[in-house]
């Protein structure tokens, strides 16, 4: 009779190169998954808000909308979208076992992340010199809200992307896994990102 694998085997040491390695059909721990539906389901949650929102209210929405600047929110999509290519090739690297590129990658993604935390407060300095303020009206309160939330995400991430770099410098602790939860989770807030500025930035 044929006997079910155990699942615990999908982890194995390579006790020639001293790395931890795990073969799953998912990348990145389990617990991570569950984490990002739970992110995206508070984070669709206020979607649906704003949406209903801007329903309630379009001119409002629409006049206020103008007063940002585009250009910001296309540079911080840009630099997130290269920040997660950044994540990807690092993922890529340490699968096929080169460490300095990976510790290369990880380090540009972390770069990425503190030009777009930086844009983002310089841009909410510019809008708060203007006059527009949290309490301005509801769509500089959904446009604070949202983006701040946010930049809380990525700073999160910062201590993923850490945790990353210092497996991948020491060789007893290097783990695939953990390189791709890490991605896992710093994808995600890329994602989130290129909702948030399809709604504030570019629906009309």
């Amino acid at each position: 009779m044929p006997v079910a694998p155990d699942v615990s085997e999908d982890r194995f040491l390579d006790s020639k190169n001293g790395i931890r390695q795990v073969a799953s059909f998912v990348p990145g721990q389990p617990d991570i998954w569950v984490f990002v539906l739970f992110e995206g389901l508070v984070f669709s949650s206020y979607f649906v808000i704003y949406l209903l929102y801007r329903l309630g209210n379009p001119d409002l929405f629409l006049q206020s909308q103008a007063h940002l600047n585009q250009g910001f929110g296309a540079v911080n999509t840009l630099v997130l979208l290269i920040s997660s290519w950044f994540m990807a090739r690092c993922v890529q690297s340490a699968r096929e076992k080169d460490y300095r590129s990976a510790l290369i990658n990880v380090s540009l993604t972390f770069a990425c992340g503190v030009i777009f935390a930086i844009s983002k407060m310089v841009e909410w300095s510019i809008k708060i010199h203007e006059g527009w303020y949290f309490s301005t009206n509801q769509f500089f309160w959904f446009y604070y809200f949202l983006t701040a939330i946010h930049v809380f995400h990525v700073l999160c991430g910062f201590v993923f992307l850490g945790v990353a770099v210092y497996q991948l410098r020491d060789p007893k602790l290097r783990s695939q896994e953990v390189v791709e939860t890490v991605a896992t989770y710093w994808h995600m807030v890329d994602f989130l990102w290129v909702i948030i500025f399809a709604l504030l930035y570019v629906m009309r």
